[in-house]
């Protein structure tokens, strides 16, 4: 008879290793056992099945030929001796259980499992009490062993291993369920008769609670024991003789299913988990139990508890507990810091791996399944108080339940799901091959390369290694999302009873939450999660944190009108609502936003799009100018009319001037960052819309340059301000050119100014040589003889902080260079000039306060306020930039910093002027931001005065403080002033 072929390379190519080895064993097999070859080929590793075959032909010699007169049973063996080396010893110990993978490949009942192991010691399955006749428990192991094996064959040659890992665990806890009571059956055979005289329940926790345990797991339980009952219902014993007898049991189930004999182990029984932990009674009474739990269980013990079910022993009895104990568990998400506590706890497990392991903790690491099941049991925990469609035990199904009803989008659920199947499917390899309990990833190539091969994978190394790093980081990152989500704490420590309330309970609590008008409120919040669709779903979730969001700033009621407002611009979107759910700050940054700024709305409201940009804090930091030039280049030469060209250019500003108010509401933008920023933007829609402008009139053009002045060119703009500016042109003889130029000039003013959905932009030109009597713009030689012959000291004032932002530079860099001729005057000021500017600044403070306006609240015109600050700081510079550089800016702090580092103001004065200009300008910046509209002064309004002590990070009923400090930093400011810029002395 022909032999098989045996050359070394072609076993290579079937998947050996040690062909040297395979040639030996194989040199006596023929042709009659090929298809045997062609199933060890495809073991996970073909060198152990075929020599735990050869060790099988030992023990029976005829083992080969039954192997090919039943094919299914062979694939299925030699899968498991492929993969096991722990089951193939079995096999060639006990060659008789190979007979027990010829059955049906499903799973196998529960019942009829425990059928099967209570047979096995000798009990009757249909007693209501079952008592074994065998007291060593090795029939017990035994069966508990083979029954292993036919479940391992199972998962072995499953077509998906993922698919079914969550059945094979299911199933591995119906077999923990039969052993426990097997094992419950042969203690009370070893206790006696006062056995029957005790109901004892054995409770099932964790994985083994869940139903989805491992292959080699500590099965967590709890014991709960009650007297039984005689015929007429009352208890045969005390309930303290109960509790011994019960302990008894207990502590003989421990020991047969943890104890070492011929016949092998089961598993360790753990009862750490029940009250006190290991310095608690091993059972107690319902009683007992309950006064435990309602008194004195910490918060981890009902995380526990979310898992616990009647797994062995009196079910009704173990039912009882669960009954007891399940409503405790779904009102632990509303105690005190439960969140925090969760989150350290998890902390505190990935900081206990140890440092060799902790890259390769497929269990407890980061990125492993303890990650993954946290994050279901915290949703669970969290939302499960008012919601029973999520009180469900295992993971997956948990998890599907999560993606079902909103809490987990579709896209997240289904890396989720996928990443734990994976990493379930390899921990029960790891585990399967030696039996034992670990959850640590190999490092040798064999051992990853069997692995591999049980999962299929063609490229069983490199491919287990990518697909393992890619699983573990989709779980880290979604972990993070998840369970330190501000969605999850903010809900969490909302009551239970405020999830569901009527509706007059409803008004009442959004009154006391401080909505001043709860009816509107209602409708709001009805218009938004009535429904059964998904939006409305996860608005359901969303709104008892949002409200609360928006009853921590200054208009709750605005801010939820301007949610739903946003919600229904965009909740047809994909990505809007499931980015609030699941992008940490984002919905509690939104919600922020809308119940502090009406200015933010409004440019939220007419591009709510932009929302996107609060899930980092890198969206809200302000692009740089050149980015946004080239961005609005590009939108306008896609319109084809000046009209639409600018609309496209205004709707890029207003989507930044969201990013810069969102930035500087959330805390991520300072007043000084803003102003920069408000330049920038500013700048770049001008010198965009400049090209625009030109390219709209018809004949030759002259260059034309934006000198910025005043806060613009200070680099300092508020959200309220006008860009002042002054136009220049290059020379041309052409007699056409001034009237062409102007032409452009009022094209871009109109075209910016012009009423629409985005804000308008005001170019003023008032500060122009002699102001609105004067040209609008004149071309460069006419300013150059101008300022030598005929300018006036205030315009030598204002022309500090000129500066060439927009059109074309080399223009504005002409007319700079002349400017600094005479804005840095090498001899400081004469006397005439610094009168003359003293009272020019008199009759400012005199003639533009506002009628009616108290000067001590004027950001801007009051004692201490910018213009004070501002005037005293140019007046230094006037005076010493000709001999002092670094006085040369036309930044107000900046100049500041340079006449203190050059010794012309002492650091204490300096000081209180930077701090009255920052506070000044940060209260006309959240005026804006508050109102919508711009103001110079203080509110006399106290709710405005309690809504911009919001802003400015006062609390609840501190407006007086903000008053208060206002009043302290101006009056400071305002004694600086006087000694620099008025030359007075108290």
């Amino acid at each position: 008879m022909a032999r098989i072929e045996t050359r070394e390379g072609a076993l290579a190519r079937r998947g050996f290793t040690a062909a040297e080895s395979a040639v030996r064993i194989l040199g006596g097999w023929d042709e009659r056992y090929a298809p045997l070859l062609e199933l060890i080929s495809g073991a996970a590793d073909p060198d152990h099945a075929l020599a735990a075959l050869d060790r099988l032909r030992d023990a029976d010699p005829q083992v080969l030929d039954r192997l090919i007169e039943r094919p299914e049973p062979a694939r299925r063996l030699i899968a498991v001796v492929g993969a096991s080396a722990t089951l193939a010893n079995d096999l060639v110990a006990h060659p008789d259980r190979f007979d027990r993978l010829g059955g049906p490949a499903g799973r196998v009942p529960a019942a009829e499992l425990r059928a099967e192991l209570l047979t096995a010691v000798g009990a009757d399955p249909a007693a209501t009490v079952p008592v074994a006749t065998d007291l060593t428990g090795d029939l017990l192991r035994t069966a508990y062993r083979t029954a292993v094996l036919r479940i391992a064959a199972r998962d072995l040659t499953a077509d998906d291993p993922t698919a079914v890992v969550d059945d094979i665990a299911g199933e591995l806890a119906d077999l923990a369920d039969a052993t426990l009571e097997g094992a419950l059956a042969v203690a009370r055979a070893k206790v006696g008769p006062d056995a029957l005289l005790c109901r004892i329940a054995v409770i099932a926790l964790g994985k083994c609670g869940a139903q989805e345990l491992n292959y080699v797991s500590d099965v967590d339980v709890l014991y709960v024991a009650e007297p039984a009952l005689d015929d007429a219902g009352e208890p045969m014993i005390s309930t303290d003789r109960a509790i011994m007898i019960a302990t008894q049991l207990a502590s003989e189930l421990s020991r047969i299913c943890s104890a070492h004999t011929a016949a092998g182990t089961i598993w360790p029984v753990d009862a750490a988990l029940r009250p006190e932990g290991k310095a608690g009674q091993l059972v107690r009474s319902l009683t007992s139990h309950r006064g435990y739990y309602e008194k004195w269980a910490k918060t981890w013990e009902f995380q526990a508890m979310l898992k616990a079910r009647p797994s062995a022993g009196d079910l009704a009895l173990g039912q009882e507990f669960v009954d007891l104990v399940t409503p405790l568990v779904w009102r632990a998400g509303e105690r005190q810091n439960f969140i925090a506590d969760t989150q350290a706890m998890r902390r505190r497990v990935v900081d206990l791996i140890p440092a060799r392991d902790a890259e390769r903790e497929l269990k407890l690491g980061e990125g492993g399944l303890r990650d993954v099941e946290f994050s279901v049991q915290l949703l669970q925990l969290v939302h499960g108080r008012a919601d029973e469609r999520l009180r469900t035990r295992a993971t997956l199904p948990s998890l599907q339940a999560l993606i079902d009803n909103g809490y987990v989008g579709r896209e997240d659920g289904r890396r989720l799901d996928e990443a734990y199947r994976f990493l379930r499917a390899l921990e029960h390899r790891i585990q399967l091959y030696r039996l034992r309990r670990t959850h640590v990833l190999p490092q040798a190539d064999d051992d990853l390369r069997r692995l591999g091969r049980s999962l299929g994978y063609a490229d069983p190394v490199a491919t287990l290694l990518s697909t393992w790093r890619s699983y573990s980081r989709q779980v880290r990152r979604l972990h993070q999302r998840i369970f330190y989500s501000p969605l999850l704490d903010a809900v969490a420590r909302i009551p239970s009873s405020a999830l569901r309330l009527t509706t007059d309970a409803a008004v009442d609590r959004l009154r006391a939450l401080g909505y001043a008008d709860p009816d509107a409120a209602l409708r709001h919040i009805a218009a938004l999660s009535q429904g059964v669709s998904r939006s409305a779903e996860i608005q359901r979730q969303l709104l008892p944190a949002m409200l609360g969001w928006f009853a921590e700033g200054p208009n709750p009621d605005h801010g939820l009108l301007a949610f739903r407002q946003v919600s229904e611009a965009l909740g047809s979107t994909p990505w809007y609502l499931r980015a609030l759910r699941d992008e940490g700050l984002m919905a509690e940054r939104l919600a922020r936003i809308l119940a502090s700024s009406r200015y933010a709305v409004q440019l939220l409201t007419r591009s709510p799009q932009t929302v996107q940009m609060l899930a980092d804090d890198t969206a809200l930091t302000p692009r740089p100018g050149d980015d946004l030039r080239a961005e609005m280049r590009a939108a306008a030469g896609r319109h084809e009319t000046p009209r639409s060209a600018v609309e496209a250019i205004r709707a890029i500003r207003r989507r930044e001037l969201f990013r810069i108010a969102a930035g500087d509401l959330l805390g991520v933008n300072d007043v000084e960052t803003v102003g920069e920023a408000l330049t920038g933007l500013a700048a770049a829609t001008i010198d965009v819309a400049l090209a625009v402008a030109r390219n709209s009139i018809t004949g030759e053009v002259p260059e034309i340059a934006l000198i910025a002045m005043g806060r613009w060119g200070g680099r300092e703009l508020s959200y309220a301000s006008d860009a002042d500016t002054m136009f220049v042109m290059a020379d041309s003889a052409d007699p056409g050119a001034t009237d062409r130029a102007v032409a452009v000039i009022s094209a871009l003013r109109d075209l910016l100014a012009k009423p629409g959905v985005d804000p308008s932009l005001i170019i003023d030109a008032a500060l122009r040589p002699e102001g609105k009597q004067g040209p609008l713009i004149r071309s460069l030689s006419a300013y150059q003889k101008y300022y030598r012959q005929w300018s006036s000291t205030w315009e030598l004032q204002a022309l500090i902080r000129a500066d060439a932002l927009a059109g074309d530079h080399e223009l504005g860099q002409a007319l700079l260079a002349e400017i600094d001729l005479r804005r840095w005057p090498a001899d400081g000021l004469t006397d005439a000039q610094l009168l003359e500017i003293r009272r020019l600044k008199a009759r400012v403070e005199s003639e533009r306060l506002p009628r009616g306006a108290d000067p001590a609240k004027h950001t801007k015109l009051g004692p201490g306020g910018l213009a004070d600050v501002e005037w005293t700081v140019q007046l230094i510079q006037l005076q010493h930039a000709g001999t002092e550089p670094s006085l040369r800016t036309a930044r107000t702090l900046a100049a500041l910093e340079a006449a203190e580092r050059a010794g012309l103001i002492l650091a204490d004065d300096a000081d209180a002027l930077r701090q009255a200009w920052l506070f000044a300008s940060q209260v006309r910046n959240q005026l804006m931001l508050l109102r919508g509209r711009g103001s110079d002064s203080l509110p006399s309004d106290t709710r405005e005065l309690a809504a911009l002590a919001t802003l400015m990070g006062y609390g609840r009923n501190e407006s007086s403080h903000l008053e208060a400090e206002y009043r302290r930093l101006t009056r400071r400011a305002r004694a600086v002033v006087d000694r620099l810029f008025w030359n007075s002395t108290p």
